[in-house]
């Protein structure tokens, strides 16, 4: 085993956004330890993929654990899982409260505690966060208020931890999506979700990976929230 070999640890790997990010950081030769309730076990003996429910502590502690004893190290954790629910703010159902909280609010705070512990003992490390821009940008007809809650609630932690570990190595940003074309929206929805951003289209996956491999390799940026939105945050 080549423990001069990077690791990173991507959340929701199945599809969508993170498995273009675990694509991306394969291309840089990065060894990945990929999460999602659904992942297969792959043929790459550099991937180790670990099924599971991110929001559940013993899914947490299997990933970073696993992915220690196998790869020797984690360099970078992407915290990618969420899931989006959009009813009227009155409409929301207890269990559509528990679903969102558990996967965006947990599922960032298990992983990210115990990634950010095994970092401290290299004093070396990078945690960046998906959230999303409707999170402090909010549209009229638009019903966003969990993702306000939990996805904005990240982007302040972002920053909060940016400052904490600041000198101690450990480098902590966020990327905020706009509208992106991923299985979580019907193919036919494409074009109107695409209006909402001032460029008239919906970013793709790429986009966003790109923006998170951006910002693994910039060690002067921290405490950052990059909106990737196709000017959605800057105005209507």
């Amino acid at each position: 085993m080549n423990k001069s070999q990077k690791v990173v640890v991507v959340t929701g790997a199945s599809q969508g956004i993170g498995a273009e990010v675990v694509k991306a950081f394969r291309k840089l030769d990065y060894r990945i330890v990929a999460t999602s309730r659904s992942i297969k076990s792959s043929d790459d003996e550099n991937i180790l993929n670990i099924a599971g429910d991110i929001g559940d502590p013993t899914t947490a502690q299997r990933v970073i654990c696993e992915g220690v004893e196998r790869f020797g190290r984690i360099d970078t954790l992407v915290n990618n899982a969420g899931i989006y629910i959009g009813k009227p703010f009155t409409e929301h159902t207890t269990e559509d409260y528990a679903a969102v909280m558990n996967v965006n609010m947990a599922g960032f705070y298990y992983i990210t505690q115990l990634a950010i512990a095994e970092m401290e003992k290299h004093s070396s490390g990078h945690v960046v966060s998906v959230t999303a821009s409707i999170g402090d940008a909010a549209i009229s007809g638009i019903y966003s208020v969990l993702a306000a809650l939990t996805k904005g609630g990240i982007n302040a932690a972002t920053k909060s931890l940016a400052i904490e570990y600041a000198k101690k190595g450990i480098r902590v940003n966020a990327v905020a999506p706009g509208n992106i074309k991923t299985p979580m929206h019907a193919p036919g929805i494409y074009e109107a979700l695409g209006a909402f951003n001032p460029v008239g289209r919906l970013g793709e996956t790429s986009d966003i990976a790109d923006a998170i491999v951006f910002l693994d390799s910039s060690p002067f940026i921290t405490g950052e929230i990059l909106h990737v939105d196709g000017g959605q945050s800057a105005g209507r």
